[in-house]
């Protein structure tokens, strides 16, 4: 069965190693297991697993306090690089096109091979953070962010800057994968829960100042300029790895076996009904918000007339919206109600808010205004901030041996799913917002099907009911 207890942290110690297995963790390791649960839990239960754990002194846990803010900010550096890479671009677009001297259409393929990158960097990352542990393959994917991203920077055609920008997004993905993992490594139950949504509070700031960055770089140098700060934060963030982020996979939990091996662990996981069904229900409520991003900018501007900075002000205020639910998440809602049902409520709340913006866009209150729609789509976005960490959450919980694995699992689909669904909210042209508010509710009540038919949380709370 799944754990459900609290930070791994308060309840191993000294691991306790079976035949064959390799060394204990070392201190570094142990202080940020116990630095970690201080982030989520506050002092006292920091307190508590460093005093069981061999009562340290007080220097030993104020450095091991500085580690777990460390590596919270490590781990929510490395899940905000993508929107970085990705929106930190879109102002430069434009002038891309002039010049390189080539279509929109093709100019366009940079953002759809960065995102392909990520989404099958994740395959390839995954099973190797399982094999040889999270810092090995993390730096080198970062290493090799880098050298793409500079490379970007220097690009003297359309077609080379296509290609580095699908090897930047390879090795990205080892940020959004690897930093999953770390947290499953870590944590257990509600609290894997709770840090999901602290990261969820660092890396949701990312796609609300990315677009600012972009812009004021664009002042200053044109849009090779904006490549090379990503470069620049490329490189702070692997010396902050190499210094900081120390290894949470024991040598003793590793996966030794090879490619094969990697499919096996892979077609286990896809076999586990429970597991299946949160990812497909992350990935399907990931479409919801993907189809919101990619018809949000047409549908606020073009249909209701508003400004760009309104525009900009409402993506703002709707990033804040789904960052704030998911620290009342975290801080609220996760340990004193079961995941199952905190979750159902998330996506109860999406199905509501895509009908009420699926009815409005219909004419079936009249003609709707951007106030209406606008508040349609804050309380869709918002509703985000419970159904996302909640999803990962409960699906890492069922994948102790094969964290890798398994977030490199929930990362591809969700973006593959979103990636399918995105370009549907313009099938019906430039005249109507229907075909995105269809879109998100025929995934978010998909998204309620799966959670209801593959995860049988009524079961599950049965089982634990009776204690088993």
């Amino acid at each position: 069965m799944p754990e459900s207890g609290g930070s791994r942290a308060q309840r191993e110690h000294i691991p306790n190693p079976g035949p064959g297995a390799g060394p204990p963790p070392t201190l570094p390791a142990q202080a940020i297991r116990a630095a970690g649960a201080d982030t989520v839990s506050g002092a006292a239960g920091a307190v508590g697993a460093a005093e069981a754990a061999a009562g340290p002194t007080a220097q030993a846990l104020r450095t091991a306090r500085r580690t777990g803010f460390l590596v919270t900010m490590v781990l929510g550096g490395l899940t905000a690089l993508p929107p970085l890479s990705m929106d930190m671009y879109l102002p430069a677009l434009p002038a891309v096109t002039d010049s390189l001297s080539a279509p929109a259409a093709t100019i366009q393929l940079t953002l759809t091979a960065c995102l392909a990158g990520m989404a099958l960097g994740q395959l390839v990352v995954g099973p190797m953070s399982d094999r040889w542990g999270r810092r090995k393959p993390l730096l080198l994917g970062m290493v090799v962010y880098v050298a793409a991203t500079a490379i970007c920077a220097l690009a003297p055609t359309a077609e080379l800057l296509i290609g580095f920008r699908l090897l930047q997004g390879l090795a990205g993905a080892a940020g959004i994968v690897i930093a999953r993992a770390v947290v499953r490594d870590l944590y257990d139950g509600v609290e894997m829960a709770r840090f999901f949504s602290t990261l969820m509070l660092i890396s949701g700031v990312a796609p609300i100042i990315a677009p600012l960055i972009g812009g004021q770089v664009m002042r200053f140098t044109d849009w090779r300029g904006i490549f090379v700060v990503l470069t620049g934060i490329g490189v702070l963030l692997t010396l902050v790895v190499w210094k900081w982020l120390h290894e949470t996979l024991p040598p003793g939990s590793r996966h030794t076996g090879g490619v094969g091996d990697a499919l096996r662990t892979m077609r286990g996981l896809l076999a586990d009904r429970v597991f299946t069904g949160y990812m497909i229900t992350g990935g399907l409520a990931f479409a919801v918000l993907f189809a919101y991003i990619a018809a949000s900018p047409f549908v606020v501007q073009e249909i209701y007339g508003a400004s760009p900075q309104t525009f900009s002000l409402l993506f703002g205020l709707n990033s804040i919206g789904l960052i704030a639910v998911g620290q009342i998440n975290g801080k609220l809602l996760v340990g004193r109600f079961r995941l199952d049902k905190v979750l159902g409520f998330g996506l109860a709340v999406i199905v509501l808010a895509a009908l009420a913006l699926l009815l409005m866009t219909l004419g079936v209150f009249g003609e709707v205004g951007l106030v209406p729609v606008a508040a349609g789509l804050f309380v869709l976005m918002s509703a985000m901030g419970v159904a996302m960490p909640n999803t990962n959450a409960q699906a890492l919980m069922r994948t102790k041996h094969a964290a890798g694995s398994a977030s490199a699992l929930l990362g591809t689909s969700s973006f593959l799913i979103g990636a399918i669904a995105s370009p549907l909210v313009g099938i019906a042209g430039e005249d109507t917002a229907v075909p995105m508010a269809v879109v998100q509710l025929v995934c978010a009540v998909a998204a309620v099907g799966c959670f209801l038919a593959l995860c049988r949380p009524w079961q599950r709370a049965g089982r634990e009911a009776a204690g088993l």
